[in-house]
C-alpha cells in the first residue's frame, strides 16, 4: 500500500493536512476514491479510521483522510471552526482530490463526521455511495452535548470544554451553527446508496439517531448494527467489521478488486514487521504479513490501552516461541503433552538481587532485565519427560535471541 501525505487549502484558506493510501501495486489506477471524515475533535490518525481505511485499499479503494481546520497536523484556530466551515473543508478536500487525483464516489463520515458527509453530499456530484458510522441525526445533538458540559457557552462568547480528554475552546458561534443544523431535508434529498453503521452500545450518539436517518433516507438504504461497539471504535475488531462490510456494499456501486489474501503493505518478507505511530499517543498499529494487532501503554503511564505494551509484546513472542518449541520436541518424541500455559514477568532489578544469575552476572552490579517464566505443561507426562521439557524451552529461538548478542541496524528510509 502506497501513502501520500498531502495539503491544501481548507475553509479559511489555512494548509490542511491530510494523508491519501493507495492500493497496490504503485502507479496503478484505484477502482474508485473514498473521502473519509473523521469525528468531532478527533483527527485523521483515529486507529478505527486507520483499520477501516485499509480494508477498503485491500479491495482497490483508494481513501483520503484528512485533519479539519485547526485539529491533527491542519492549521488554523479550531476555535473559529463550526459545522458550516466543516462543510467547507470537506468540499475543499473533495475539489482537491478531483483535481489531483480522481473525484470521490464514496463518502464516509464518522460521528459528526457522518453528518458532515450526510449534508456534504449533494455538492460532490459525482459520489454514488455514503456510509456513516455512529452518526447523529441532526447537529442538535452535539450542540447539546457542549451545553450540557460548558452552559456558559449559552451567555459567553467562549468557553473551554473537555472532551476526549483533551480541552478545546469553543465559540458561542458553534452553538448558533449547530443550532440550525436540521439534517432530514439533506438525507430526504440524498438520492444516493446509504449504508448506516450504528451501535445500539453507543453512549455518545444513541441508537435512536440511526432509526432517524433511516426513515428519512429513501431506498437504496442499509442499516448494520455494531453490537457491543463503542462510539470510537477503540476494539480493532469492531473497525475491521466495518471496514470489510464497507467494502463489499461499495462493490454493488463501483468495479472493486477481489479481496486480497494477503495485505503485506510494506512488509514484503515472512519475519518482517511495520509499525506506525500516528501524530500524537503511543498507540501503534502493528503489521507482520497479512495479520494486524495494536500495542500501546496503559493508562497509567499515559496510554489509551489499545493494545499490549511493547515489553508485553515482548514477552508473548517469548511466551509463543517457548511453547511452539515444546509442542514441536513432544510431537516428534510421541509424547503426551496435552497442553502447554506459560506465564512470564519482565522487570528491571539490581543484580546482586538476582538469585538466578550467575555470580560474574550478580558481582558485575547495576541493574539488568529480568523475565521470570512459569512453564506448565499439561498430560500425562513422567517427572523425566517434565524434567526434560523444561531444557528445551531454553532451545526455543527467541529465547536464544534474547540471551545472545543482538545487533540492531537503524537508518532512516
Amino acid at each position: 500500500m502506497e501513502r501520500k501525505r498531502l495539503k491544501f487549502p481548507g475553509a479559511f484558506g489555512d494548509e490542511l493536512v491530510g494523508r491519501l493510501e493507495l492500493p497496490d501495486p504503485p502507479g496503478s489506477e484505484p477502482a474508485a476514491y473514498a473521502l473519509f471524515a473523521h469525528c468531532f475533535t478527533c483527527s485523521k490518525d483515529l486507529k478505527a479510521a486507520g483499520w477501516i481505511s485499509r480494508a477498503l485499499v485491500a479491495r482497490g479503494i483508494a481513501v483520503f483522510r484528512f485533519d479539519f481546520t485547526g485539529l491533527g497536523e491542519s492549521a488554523g484556530d479550531f476555535e473559529d471552526t463550526d459545522f458550516s466551515s466543516n462543510l467547507d473543508d470537506l468540499q475543499a478536500a473533495a475539489d482537491f482530490l478531483r483535481r489531483e487525483h480522481g473525484a470521490p464516489q464514496i463518502l464516509i463520515g464518522h460521528s459528526l463526521g457522518g453528518a458532515a458527509v450526510l449534508a456534504a453530499a449533494g455538492r460532490i456530484p459525482e459520489a454514488l455511495a455514503v456510509a456513516t458510522i455512529g452518526a447523529p441525526s441532526d447537529t442538535v445533538h452535539l450542540r447539546e452535548t457542549l451545553v450540557r458540559r460548558a452552559p456558559e457557552l449559552e451567555e459567553r462568547d467562549e468557553a473551554e470544554v473537555e472532551l476526549g480528554g483533551r480541552t478545546f475552546k469553543i465559540q458561542r458561534k458553534l452553538l448558533d451553527d449547530l443550532a440550525e443544523g436540521s439534517l432530514r431535508k439533506a438525507i430526504s434529498e440524498l438520492d444516493r446508496a446509504l449504508l448506516i453503521f450504528h451501535s445500539p452500545a453507543d453512549t455518545i450518539v444513541g441508537i435512536d439517531h440511526a432509526r432517524k436517518i433511516y426513515e428519512a433516507a429513501k431506498h437504496p438504504k442499509s442499516f448494520v448494527s455494531l453490537d457491543h461497539a463503542d462510539h470510537l471504535l477503540t476494539d480493532s475488531r469492531d473497525a475491521r467489521y466495518v471496514g470489510e462490510v464497507l467494502a463489499a456494499w461499495a462493490g454493488r456501486y463501483v468495479k472493486l478488486e477481489p479481496i486480497q489474501e494477503e495485505v503485506e503493505d510494506e512488509v514484503t518478507s515472512e519475519g518482517g514487521v511495520l509499525v506506525e505511530g500516528g501524530a500524537s499517543g503511543f498507540a501503534q498499529e502493528i503489521f507482520a504479513r497479512r495479520h494486524r494487532f495494536a500495542a500501546d501503554e496503559p493508562h497509567s503511564y499515559g496510554g489509551t490501552d489499545t493494545g499490549p505494551s511493547p515489553y508485553e509484546l515482548v514477552l508473548a513472542g517469548l511466551g509463543a516461541c517457548t511453547s511452539m518449541t515444546l509442542r514441536m520436541y513432544a510431537d516428534r518424541k510421541k509424547w503426551p503433552l496435552e497442553g502447554v500455559r506459560v506465564r512470564l514477568d519482565h522487570q528491571r532489578v539490581h543484580a546482586k538481587d538476582c538469585a538466578a544469575c550467575s555470580e560474574e552476572v550478580r558481582e558485575g552490579g547495576g541493574q539488568i532485565d529480568h523475565v521470570e517464566r512459569k512453564i506448565e505443561v499439561l498430560g500425562e507426562l513422567s517427572a523425566e519427560q517434565r524434567q526434560r521439557l523444561l531444557e528445551i524451552a531454553d532451545r526455543c529461538p527467541v529465547h536464544r535471541t534474547l540471551e545472545g548478542h543482538v545487533e540492531i541496524e537503524s537508518e532512516l528510509v
